[in-house]
């Protein structure tokens, strides 16, 4: 059985650098607002590896009005682990954190090859599809708490 454990931001680089940043520096796994307090990092273990990590900032998005805004960024499933439901594991501890933070939306920049995953977990698109630099096309999708 997967275990979740809330980890320091460098330690989500190990799988944000293969799976979000291949052949980039290292450095480009750090987020604005990794340290904050505010800010929550998940990481998954299977058998005691790091196999897939996620962050919840406290942060908001100009298209929702709601006060308690959260964003989901950095979720990542190493290859060797993708296919075993350890993103849903993921997803679900970070609806309950931002539950327990009495959020009241959840939203993220999907890139598009990740939309299908994040409907069926529940999250809405919205807006136009756009870039962000050399990564690719992203959504902005959301779900209500």
């Amino acid at each position: 059985m997967p275990e979740i454990r809330e980890i320091p931001s460098s330690e989500t680089y190990a799988v944000r650098h293969p799976v979000l940043r291949p052949g980039r520096p290292v450095e480009t796994c750090r987020f604005d607002g990794d340290d904050l307090s505010s800010t929550t990092h998940f990481g998954l273990y299977e058998t005691g590896e790091l196999a897939a990590v996620a962050s919840l900032f406290q942060s908001k998005h100009p298209a929702f009005p709601d006060h308690r805004q959260f964003q989901l960024r950095g979720m990542a499933v190493l290859e060797d682990y993708q296919g075993q439901k350890f993103g849903q594991i993921l997803i679900e501890a970070i609806e309950d954190k931002a539950r327990r933070a009495a959020a009241e939306v959840v939203w993220f920049n999907a890139r598009e090859v990740a939309t299908g995953f994040y409907e069926k977990m529940g999250y809405k698109l919205t807006g136009k599809p756009f870039q962000i630099g050399e990564i690719g096309t992203h959504y902005v999708m959301f779900k209500r708490m």
